[in-house]
């Protein structure tokens, strides 16, 4: 049988969403131990945290969470006992931490050669990559897998089937084209990350354009141009594509910290108010 770390690098891996699930409090007369971990999937469970009724309860909550799609991190407390078929007292908090789910839905217009370096790093992450171009020769024999490719005439077209939410991202071989797809989407508004490569004098040139065809300061401003992480520097395309890539994570983790940070305050909410004080140290 796996442990609970292989079974999630394999999961993870293979792009199967999953729940981890921890104990973080263990109160009472109880075998289990605090940090123990379990890994469940939509149809198995990877190591344990200790069996019967709680496990069985934890499994439940952690498929319905998978069902649901659920990303956000919860915390459950159990009291033993009767609740739970146990004959012995105490409480358990199990805290659940959604694994694998696809973080970003993400359009790249451009088939050149950064978008070539980008797309396999942006398949290796948890995201779904819509890879479009109109020059089909452009793109390499194998596709990674996580990637659609799709050879459109018009990819200007392909904005309005995007879901609400993705991340676009604009590297075309034609700059009049990179300000049509910029004005379809900034026409949409309704974008995660919008990211144009090209330089600073770019974008000076395209917000003039943009603000020509009525587009106000506010919605331009959500445009990143130059996108990626100023401090990883470079002019060959892979390193342009990992400054893009390590920005597309850093929006999509953005909250990562609020959930962690929350997730303490969250924890003593659920303690006796005699244990509250140690949780929050």
């Amino acid at each position: 049988m796996y442990n609970w770390i292989d079974a999630l690098a394999d999961l993870q891996s293979r792009g199967e969403p999953c729940v981890l699930v921890t104990i973080i409090e263990e109160l009472g007369s109880t075998p289990r131990n605090a940090g123990s971990k379990i890994v469940i999937s939509a149809t198995q469970t990877f190591d344990t945290i200790g069996g019967g009724h709680l496990e069985y309860k934890a499994m439940q909550i952690a498929r319905e969470m998978l069902a649901s799609g659920k990303q956000d991190t919860h915390l459950e407390r159990f009291s033993l006992g009767a609740s739970l078929g146990q004959c012995c007292g105490g409480v358990t908090v199990l805290l659940f931490e959604p694994m694998g789910q696809v973080q970003a839905q993400i359009a790249v217009f451009g088939a050149g050669h950064v978008g070539r370096a980008l797309v396999p790093l942006l398949a290796s992450l948890p995201c779904r990559v819509r890879w479009i171009d109109s020059r089909d020769a452009e793109f390499p024999e194998q596709i990674p897998h996580g990637v659609r490719k799709i050879v459109s005439e018009e990819p200007v077209d392909e904005v309005d089937d995007l879901p609400a939410g993705s991340y676009c991202i604009v590297m075309t071989h034609n700059h009049q084209l990179d300000l049509e797809l910029c004005a379809a989407i900034l026409k949409r508004n309704d974008f995660a990350y919008f990211g144009l490569i090209g330089s600073k004098t770019k974008r000076v040139k395209f917000e003039h354009r943009l603000r020509e065809r009525g587009f106000d300061s506010s919605v331009l401003q959500r445009m990143r141009c130059p996108m990626g992480i100023g401090e990883v520097k470079g002019k060959l395309p892979v390193e342009i594509a990992i400054s893009i890539a390590g920005e597309i994570i850093a929006t999509y983790n953005a909250d990562f910290g609020q959930h962690t940070a929350s997730a303490g305050s969250s924890i003593a909410k659920l303690l006796p108010a005699s244990r509250r004080s140690q949780a929050t140290r």
